[in-house]
């Protein structure tokens, strides 16, 4: 257990039955996340929520759960010779803002309570802005502003990364028919690669050939296995839903702002970042269950790759200039 002398600071807001809890040493992660009465969120009960270091590896911060944001990139990667500014810079797993505390503002306004977070980082020189409200009517807005304070155009990713348990229940709701890839399979019954497919089947292996696979219940695929799947958004308002029991919570987003949706499936699985690792060569006592629904702008995780072909859907940034993106949280019965 972590010793509470040495627990991270938190700040808490909250209006009727909604409420975040908010670690700034952590980056800003959402430890807390409740809306319509229900905490949404998973935490890991073997790793408590520790400051890391900067050169620290994922696991006791990282793999604790909560709600992190991923930026400039969320795999690790190294970038491009022809990104100028940048060019051959290693970013690490997560990207940069977990890694270092934030800034918090609070206050007060006629829209609610909020906490606006900033953090500089490098290589790729940003300034990145977060502004959490909790809303009268209960619901929850997060604004976001990228700003480029470096000299040269640069390219970047974002992912929200909410964690959530997965359980028998779980159901995961996207535009029906929407183009669906699978970037990460381990022990999945598909198989990673460029092929395109309509939400929410994917083709999977079977004893006698092939199947569409129904991956908006996860639970069901299999009983040890792991998957990143991202999903392409129109460009209308839309929102991505994850359903528990009788509960839902709604992500609201505009697909003029955010291009994907990921799905990070992690069934039977201890660490849910370790996901290089072969799963099955893992031998451990305890094993977890957990779903990642993350808006993303840009994809897949890596900024490398999404500079390349069939992806190319990195977002870019002149120097001075600012993106500006935002989602909306809503719980409601199912």
């Amino acid at each position: 257990m972590t010793d509470p002398a040495h627990a991270p600071a938190y700040a808490t807001l909250s209006a009727g039955q909604s409420s975040v809890t908010i670690l700034p040493a952590l980056g800003g992660r959402i430890r807390d996340l409740t809306l319509g009465g229900r905490q949404w969120l998973w935490h890991n009960p073997d790793r408590p929520f520790t400051a890391a270091a900067e050169d620290a590896s994922l696991g006791e911060s990282v793999g604790s759960g909560g709600f992190d944001e991923c930026f400039p990139t969320v795999a690790a990667c190294t970038l491009p010779s022809w990104v100028e500014g940048a060019k051959g810079a290693r970013i690490g797993e997560r990207g940069a803002l977990w890694r270092q505390r934030c800034d918090v503002a609070i206050a007060t306004e006629e829209h609610g309570h909020s906490a606006s977070c900033t953090w500089q980082i490098a290589p790729l020189s940003f300034e990145f802005k977060r502004r959490i409200t909790v809303r009268p009517d209960g619901m929850l807005d997060l604004s976001y502003a990228a700003t480029n304070t470096g000299g040269t155009r640069l390219p970047f990713l974002w992912a929200a990364h909410p964690v959530f348990p997965l359980t028998a229940s779980t159901r995961i709701l996207l535009p029906e028919g929407a183009q669906t890839r699978v970037w990460m399979s381990d022990a999945a019954p598909f198989a990673k690669g460029d092929a395109a497919y309509a939400w929410p089947r994917v083709t999977g292996r079977v004893k006698n050939g092939e199947r569409a696979v129904d991956v908006s219940r996860p639970a069901a695929i299999g009983a040890r296995f792991a998957c990143t799947i991202f999903v392409a958004l129109p460009r209308t308002e839309t929102s991505l839903t994850i359903v528990e029991g009788r509960h839902a919570l709604e992500l609201r987003v505009h697909g003029r702002e955010l291009s994907h949706a990921g799905v990070w499936i992690n069934r039977g699985v201890l660490a849910p970042t370790e996901r290089k690792r072969p799963l099955l060569r893992l031998r451990r006592a305890r094993t977890y269950s957990t779903i990642t629904l993350a808006p993303c702008l840009g994809a897949p995780e890596s900024l490398a790759d999404a500079l390349s072909e069939p992806w190319e859907t990195a977002r870019w940034i002149e120097p001075g200039a600012t993106a500006r993106w935002a989602m909306t949280l809503k719980a409601r019965p199912a």
